[in-house]
């Protein structure tokens, strides 16, 4: 159980910060200062928040293999 939940986990955390991984680098291809500041202010958080998601996927997976074996 601790490995599918770990699983949806990592899927959430992997689309969330994909896609705003995706929308920062099209803020920094327009090349301008303002953008980029601003493409990291919105960007940014929910990215961090993706990594997050995916480090306690990742996390849960292991313990939950760790307890099996």
């Amino acid at each position: 159980m601790k490995e599918l939940l770990g699983g949806c986990l990592l899927a959430v955390g992997l689309l969330i910060a994909g896609v705003t991984g995706l929308c920062t680098l099209m803020f920094i291809r327009i090349d301008s200062w303002p953008h980029l500041v601003e493409a990291f202010n919105s960007a940014g958080v929910p990215f961090l928040f993706g990594v997050g998601l995916m480090a306690g996927g990742i996390a849960i997976i292991v313990s939950g293999r760790r307890g099996r074996y």
